[in-house]
């Protein structure tokens, strides 16, 4: 059965045959028609998730996990405005989410009538393109419909992929439902064209990356990629390259340096043109680290170039000099070959100093004492190869970046937009479609704001929850300005006495929690244990003053070796 709505149908057809068969749906009535229509015909992988912020998170991890798109449905009013972080998420982090959002008739519109708002476009600058669906349904409106949602939906994975918005305005009655199948509606295929260097910018680029003694290489967030790995660690081996990259940028290699945060501070009492890139190279998302940004702007190099197939103008370190409208594997596969050897001076320096960093840090966290520095780097020893680790944002992201990554792990976390709203409910969604155990850090601010990714019936066993239950938010006590102010305490570390405990009774999770260094080394063995039948969490209770007191000492020490 499916509703007898003809918009609907068609909608619901090309969806199906364009593979994205994958829906999250939260309830209401004026999507009555788009959720009997995905649900009663059968064709579709349909999940419910109540809370539509928390959806639209949820339906983000999921379309991460299965690296296709994936499509959300709610009811018309603010339903659609709670999608907006997600989808902003989506936007900046290149997710091929598909918005559907039910509506009223335009003639409703700032009338008076319930769960209305003006929805057209409501994603504009979140989403690579929006639509609303006509009301009629003559034969020439449903051509209309038919191509632009053909269109939207090839725009979702086309070049960069991202967000799509569909909006469907739907009238009295909204419960009909026929006995016919899907209608076959004109499909229209866009076909991808891969693009090339022409032989003349070939020898140009060439040309600069020949005559440039230090190049330095920037890998921002991106999924793993092995083929994306070795080509780089070839470029870099001919050229002499650094590249410097954190866990989420997902580049796990012997060459390739990480430990940024302390790196960069590091470099403050050193020649800094030993450092200085000649060109700089930056493809995938965005960086955490400030002290990086720090430095490129106080070091500009002569060159920088920015790899992304949409053409944004990102000049993050305010250097920017080219972009190249070109997937990052191309570029390096097509220019590896042909630029000539060099040695590795610059990037032995680069090493040497990465080396005395983090001897610097391994001493100083063995006499750091019970404080979320240790535990960090307790808690990524414990981690498991062939895992699925989310970083939650603030201070967990940055803790974690100050620790060695763990080996054969896949690093995620939401550094599209850097919110603590969502990081929860994306891992619910991911663990929901992985076999991979999937491990979520995160602060307790950042658990109770999303403590809704809880709320359905998707919760595996593979999913554990580490929340680091600093008593608030851990991260302006870290930075400067925040602690200084009257109002801190209330309202910026926002103090915070409640225990996770209560919520996993709720939602049937097992629990432990650690005060200490023996409580933490024997929760992180139950935690993992193969017998685990559950979804668990582990909630480690430190002290926010010290952990702010090692943090700084940490990064003083670094700055004066």
């Amino acid at each position: 059965m499916i509703s007898t709505k003809k918009h609907v149908q068609q909608l619901a057809f090309l969806l199906q045959a364009k593979g994205i068969t994958d829906i999250v749906i939260s309830p209401g009535s004026r999507n009555s028609p788009l959720i009997n229509t995905l649900v009663l015909s059968k064709q579709f992988n349909c999940r419910s998730v109540v809370d539509e912020r928390s959806a639209a998170y949820f339906a983000l991890g999921w379309a991460q996990a299965l690296q296709k798109p994936v499509a959300l449905v709610c009811s018309s009013g603010t339903a659609t405005l709670n999608y907006a972080p997600a989808v902003a998420e989506a936007f900046y982090q290149n997710i091929p989410l598909i918005v559907l959002t039910a509506d009223r008739p335009d003639y409703w519109i700032n009338q008076g009538e319930n769960q209305t708002i003006p929805q057209q476009n409501i994603y504009r600058d979140f989403c690579k393109k929006e639509i609303t669906l006509p009301m009629g349904e003559s034969e020439k409106e449903l051509w209309f419909a038919g191509r632009i949602i053909n269109e939207t939906l090839n725009t979702a994975v086309k070049g960069l992929p991202g967000p799509v918005h569909i909006n469907v305005p739907l009238d009295e009655p909204l419960h009909d439902l026929t006995d016919e199948d899907l209608p076959a509606v004109k499909t229209i295929e866009a076909t991808p064209v891969k693009r090339t260097l022409s032989e003349e910018d070939l020898e140009n680029l060439a040309a600069t990356i020949n005559r440039s003694e230090k190049i330095l290489i920037l890998a921002g967030q991106q999924p793993v990629s092995p083929e994306m790995r070795n080509i780089l660690s070839a470029f870099a081996e001919k050229t002499g390259a650094v590249v410097l990259k954190e866990h989420i940028s997902n580049l796990e290699h012997l060459d390739f340096l990480g430990n940024i945060d302390l790196l960069m501070t590091s470099l403050l009492s050193e020649n800094l043109d030993t450092y200085k890139p000649d060109l700089l190279l930056t493809l995938g998302g965005t960086f955490v680290s400030k002290p990086l940004k720090q430095f490129l702007r106080n070091n500009k190099p002569e060159n920088h170039w920015h790899l992304s197939l949409s053409g944004r103008y990102y000049d993050t370190y305010q250097s920017l000099t080219r972009i190249i409208e070109l997937e990052a594997l191309s570029f390096f596969l097509q220019l590896t070959d042909i630029v000539r050897p060099k040695d590795e001076s610059y990037l032995q320096n680069w090493k040497q100093k990465e080396q005395q960093v983090k001897q610097l840090r391994d001493e100083f966290v063995r006499q750091a004492g019970f404080c979320d520095l240790s535990i960090f780097s307790r808690i990524m020893k414990s981690l498991s190869e062939n895992s699925a680790v989310h970083l939650g944002n603030s201070s967990p992201v940055r803790y974690a970046l100050i620790c060695d990554g763990a080996k054969e792990v896949q690093y995620f976390g939401n550094r599209g937009t850097s919110g603590i709203d969502g990081s929860l409910s994306t891992a619910v969604g991911f663990a929901s479609a992985s076999d991979k155990i999937n491990t979520i850090i995160l602060g307790d601010l950042s658990f109770f704001y999303d403590s809704n990714a809880l709320w359905n019936k998707y919760i595996g066993r593979n999913l554990r929850i580490i929340v680091i239950h600093n008593g608030g938010g851990n991260i302006f006590s870290m930075i400067k300005g925040p602690g200084e102010s009257p109002a801190f305490n209330e309202f910026f570390f926002t103090e915070n006495t409640t225990s996770a405990a209560g919520i996993a009774q709720s939602f049937g999770l097992d629990y432990f929690k650690a005060e200490n260094e023996e409580e933490l080394e024997s929760g992180l063995n139950d935690f993992y244990s193969e017998e685990r039948k559950k979804a668990s969490i582990l909630e480690i209770f430190t002290d926010a003053a010290l952990n702010a007191k090692m943090f700084r000492e940490l990064f003083k020490k670094v700055k004066s070796s």
